[in-house]
């Protein structure tokens, strides 16, 4: 994915200079996120190298990320102004981060969860809490808010346990929790984007041989940090599949199909159509279409899968006209405490959505609106969950376990 943001320049920089700017700004990015600990800087290092390797980067290299922490600084792209407007939002406190998440500006299960995981790295570095005992109970009450923010995602809670697990792993001197968030963070960001290069090879040979796939919402580089799990398979597969066309579901009410996955597989050259929801079981019965690959908010124990309302009715349009369903996900989006679909929440996202189209009502005062930000399809109508770690299988139960290593 090439990058995002506007450079203030004509968006191009000469092909001898693009090396030596990414080398610069990742030696930058691995020097920032652990200091003088050397060995997991490398190791940092080496993570992002993976995501680079083969990406096509032809702009200059002022904020390729869809989250980052500068300066004290959580720098989000603004996913709501899109595609009109390439902005970045820059949340000088936790409190913003948070209206962020909840309103859409950043969205994404991998995506929120970096993005909380710096809001905590933002909220202990301007805490003006004395000892670390405090800072730790402050930071406990920061990381329950901005959980709030979006109930379904799994990442968004993943995130906040693994940084304040570390928070309490370090020394009680208040700089130490402080360095332990930030370090814990900064090392979240740059492990998604290993993970996503890791799913999308994965999962490339699934569609090695398709004309055409088919996805809903947006599960690309603007829903994780970069690169993305379910357009991260189709970014692999395009590697050695250059002629591959994908089918873009719209994805009603927030059209992060239409707005967001067009804009990222149009940035990047690989050819797709925009279709409205209720057009993929007709484009899946005239169309050669190879799978469908879609992402995940939050998969239960049973392989049960929470994502973008919409994502049920797919599976079960693709499974009656026998097209393999996939999908893609890292293994912090896996559950195992939930033990099926049924005891996920579902977040109710507000009537406006629905009701309204730019300020505009376009529905009568007197209809009620019901608007499920989620669907859960079972895990029966699942042909494969491509993960980090390989493509699991059913019995999900089982192969969800042993990915787990239990």
């Amino acid at each position: 994915m090439k990058p995002f943001g506007n450079s203030g320049t004509n968006g191009t920089v000469a092909a001898s200079n693009q090396g030596c700017l990414l080398i610069k700004y990742m030696l930058h990015k691995c020097y920032q996120l652990l200091g003088d600990k050397s060995k997991e800087s490398v190791t940092v290092f080496i993570l992002v190298s993976l995501y680079l390797e083969g990406t096509q980067m032809t702009d200059t290299v002022q904020n390729p990320f869809t989250v980052d922490y500068v300066d004290g600084v959580v720098i989000l792209l603004d996913q709501a102004a899109l595609p009109a407007k390439e902005e970045h939002i820059h949340c000088t406190n936790w409190q913003r981060v948070a209206k962020a998440i909840a309103d859409l500006e950043v969205r994404g299960a991998p995506a929120i969860g970096v993005a909380a995981a710096f809001g905590m790295a933002l909220a202990a570095e301007t805490s003006t809490a004395v000892s670390g005992e405090d800072l730790l109970a402050e930071l406990a009450e920061v990381g329950e808010a901005l959980n709030a923010t979006r109930p379904t995602a799994v990442n968004l809670a993943w995130a906040l346990e693994v940084v304040l697990r570390e928070a309490h792993q370090a020394p009680r001197e208040r700089s130490s929790v402080v360095d332990a968030v930030v370090s814990c963070a900064r090392r979240l960001h740059a492990e998604d984007l290993a993970t996503c290069k890791a799913i999308g090879d994965n999962g490339a040979e699934l569609l090695a041989g398709a004309s055409n796939v088919i996805t809903h919402c947006n599960a690309g580089a603007l829903a994780t940090v970069g690169y993305g799990t379910a357009l991260g398979v189709i970014r692999s597969a395009q590697k050695t599949n250059p002629g591959l066309h994908v089918w873009v579901d719209e994805t009603r009410p927030v059209l992060q199909g239409g707005r967001l996955t067009a804009f990222e597989l149009g940035r990047d050259g690989i050819d797709c159509t925009v279709i409205v929801d209720g057009a993929a079981a007709s484009v899946l019965r005239a169309s050669d279409v190879g799978a469908a690959v879609v992402g995940a908010d939050r998969i239960a124990a049973n392989g049960d899968v929470a994502n973008k309302i919409g994502t049920y009715g797919l599976a079960i349009a693709a499974r009656h006209h026998g097209v393999p369903f996939y999908v893609a996900a890292p293994l912090s989006t896996i559950d195992p405490n939930t033990l099926s679909g049924q005891e996920i929440e579902i977040e109710q996202r507000p009537a406006a959505e629905v009701a309204q189209y730019r300020g505009a009502a376009i529905t009568p005062e007197s209809a009620q609106v019901y608007n499920p930000a989620f669907d859960v399809t079972p895990a029966e109508l699942v042909d494969g969950i491509i993960t980090e770690v390989g493509i699991l299988r059913a019995p999900y139960d089982a192969s969800i376990a042993a990915a787990f290593g239990n």
